[in-house]
C-alpha cells in the first residue's frame, strides 16, 4: 500500500515524540530511584566499624527514600568476597558496597591478583567518614601509656599479641609499624573482622589491638577496654585527652576511612541521586553527633573527589605494605 502525503507528517511527528521521550528517560529514571529495597554490602562481620557505619548511613537512606536499605554482611577473604559480589552486580544502583581503606586501598598492595580493581570496578559515590585507629589494651594489661606498653613488650618479647580484622588491614599494618618504630616484637593475630577481635580482646585472649574508633570507643568508655593512644598524626578533636602515637614517634599515621561505591557503569543520574542523600544525611546534626561520639569525622564529597581520594590512597598504602613486607594469598 502506498503512503499518502498526509501520512508523512504523522510519521515524522511520531519520530519526534519517540526521540523526545528518550530524551527525558534518564532524569525520569533517577527520579524514580529507588523503586525497591537497596542492598548495602558490608565486607566484614557485624560489630566492627564497617558494619556500624553501614547501619548508620543505611538508616538515614531508608528514611529519606522510604525504601529499606538492607545491610548484607558478606565477610570473607579480607573483604574480597564482598567486593567481587558488588563488582559483578547489575549497574542499577540496587547493590552498593561499603568501601574502606582495607578493601579499596590496602588489598591491591597485599595480593598479587584480585578479582576486582579497587577503583575501576566501581562507580565511587561518596566518602562517609574518617577515623583514627585506637591502640587499646585489655584492662588487665599492666600499661597505661605508649612508653609503658613499649617497655612491657621489650620485657616480654613475642609474648604480647595484637588482634586485627585481617592480614594486611590498616589495623594489622598499624601494629607492624608500631613494632618497627619502637623496636619491639609483638605477635599478630588476624580475625575475620574487628568485631570478633574485640570480643577476644575484652575476654583477655589477646593483649591489644589497633582497632578503628567506631568499634572500640563504646568499650573504653564503659571501661571494658583501656585506650592508650590514637594512630592519627595528631590528637582527635573528639578525643582530645587521648595522645597520638606520633607524639612519641613523629610521622606515625594509620587511619581508617569508609565510603560507598556502586558497580562500574552505574548511570550517573543514579550515582548523583545516592550522593545527594548521603551528603544531606552527613550534614545533619544528629548524624554528626552520632559519629563524633564514636570518634569519627563525618566527611562527604563528590563522586569525582572520592575517586581521586581512592587513587591517592592506593599509592600511599602500596608503599606501606611494601615496607612492611606483608603479603597474602
Amino acid at each position: 500500500m502506498s503512503r499518502t502525503e498526509n501520512d508523512q507528517p504523522c510519521f515524522s511527528g511520531w519520530i519526534v515524540l519517540v526521540l523526545a521521550a528518550g530524551a527525558v528517560t534518564p532524569p525520569a529514571f533517577s527520579q524514580s530511584y529507588p523503586a525497591k529495597p537497596v542492598r548495602l554490602i558490608a565486607p566484614y562481620p557485624p560489630g566492627g566499624g564497617n558494619d556500624t557505619m553501614a547501619r548508620a548511613i543505611g538508616a538515614k537512606l531508608t528514611e529519606a527514600w522510604n525504601q529499606q536499605v538492607i545491610i548484607d554482611n558478606r565477610a570473607g577473604a579480607n573483604g574480597i568476597v564482598a567486593c567481587e559480589i558488588v563488582a559483578s552486580s547489575p549497574a542499577d544502583g540496587y547493590t552498593l558496597l561499603m568501601a574502606n581503606v582495607g578493601t579499596n586501598a590496602i588489598n591491591p598492595g597485599l595480593y598479587k591478583k584480585l578479582p576486582y580493581h579497587p577503583v575501576d570496578s566501581f562507580a565511587p559515590v561518596s566518602q562517609l567518614g574518617v577515623a583514627p585507629n585506637i591502640l587499646v589494651v585489655n584492662p588487665a594489661t599492666p600499661a597505661t601509656t605508649v612508653a609503658e606498653l613499649v617497655a612491657l613488650a621489650k620485657a616480654r618479647p613475642s609474648k604480647l599479641t595484637y588482634g586485627s580484622n585481617g592480614i594486611g588491614s590498616s589495623q594489622h599494618l598499624a601494629g607492624v609499624m608500631f613494632g618497627t618504630t619502637f623496636g619491639i616484637d609483638i605477635v599478630h593475630v588476624p580475625y575475620k573482622g574487628t568485631g570478633p577481635a574485640i570480643v577476644d580482646l575484652i575476654g583477655g585472649q589477646i593483649a591489644m589491638s589497633f582497632a578503628n574508633a567506631l568499634a572500640v570507643v563504646p568499650h573504653f568508655k564503659s571501661n571494658r577496654l583501656r585506650a592508650i593512644a590514637v594512630t592519627s598524626p595528631t590528637r582527635s578533636s573528639s578525643m582530645p585527652n587521648l595522645p597520638a602515637i606520633a607524639e612519641a614517634a613523629p610521622g606515625f599515621s594509620a587511619t581508617s576511612w569508609w565510603g560507598i561505591v556502586a558497580p562500574a557503569h552505574t548511570p550517573a543520574p543514579i550515582v548523583a541521586a545516592i550522593n545527594r542523600e548521603i551528603v544531606r544525611a552527613l550534614s545533619t546534626a544528629s548524624m554528626k553527633e552520632q559519629l563524633d561520639r564514636q570518634g569519627v569525622e563525618a566527611r562527604s564529597n563528590s563522586p569525582a573527589e572520592f575517586k581521586a581520594f581512592m587513587q591517592s590512597e592506593l599509592v600511599k598504602w602500596a608503599k606501606v605494605v611494601k615496607d612492611s613486607g606483608a603479603t597474602a594469598e
